[in-house]
């Protein structure tokens, strides 16, 4: 299957945010596993103007990947216990990355589920840190591009706007209202189902544009 380039990723971040749905998401490890699994929630971060934002109050040893290339890996530890998995957008020097918050496990999927300690299958990702955890995704992946051996992107059919919702963002405390969290409609892998959302059972059937 044909891996995202680094113009796939050059691109404003609320764009990103929704470009990303229904991509595939590869994590290679030298032991020769490949693990793999189907983009379908994200969130969108700014800088400046992003108070629930990394890079909100600029430059700092911590977020300084949030500035680097599009592409860019951006992993923080969190609550003292997970790990949360960014992909970097924007012009070079400008701060915006979109956290991956649920996939769809694809392969590598009795991997994941002794990594994760269960065998309910729509739980293996349905969160940032699940995610992170299943895929082995840690701070030794921080600054990675995703250009590179050890993850990247794959292509498959852009999503149907019909298919893509779109919610504010969970979990955070402040810029509570902006609506910068997208997700593929139905999906039951998702970190959060809103209220009166219809799931669908089984894998995502996806459709060309």
């Amino acid at each position: 299957m044909e891996r995202l380039g680094s113009d796939f990723y050059g691109v404003p971040t609320l764009t990103l945010a929704e470009r990303l749905l229904g991509k595939i998401f590869v994590r290679y490890e030298r032991r020769g596993l490949l693990l793999k699994g189907r983009i379908v929630e994200t969130e969108a971060y700014l800088g400046e103007d992003d108070q629930a934002s990394h890079a909100w109050k600029g430059k700092t040893p911590r977020n300084v990947a949030m500035f680097g290339p599009p592409g860019t890996l951006y992993v923080y530890f969190t609550y003292g216990c997970h790990y949360m998995a960014n992909i970097v957008s924007e012009p070079e020097g400008s701060a915006g990355a979109v956290l991956i918050r649920a996939m769809e496990p694809i392969e590598g999927v009795e991997e994941m589920r002794l990594r994760r300690q269960t065998d309910e299958l729509t739980s293996l990702m349905s969160g940032p840190g699940k995610l992170t955890r299943a895929l082995g995704i840690g701070k030794e992946l921080y600054g990675e591009s995703l250009t590179g051996q050890s993850c990247w992107l794959e292509n498959a059919p852009e999503l149907p706007g019909h298919m893509i919702g779109t919610s504010t963002r969970i979990g955070i405390s402040r810029s509570t209202e902006l609506p910068w969290r997208k997700f593929v409609l139905g999906s039951p892998h998702l970190s959060h189902t809103p209220a009166g959302t219809r799931v669908k059972k089984g894998p995502i059937a996806l459709e060309s544009p």
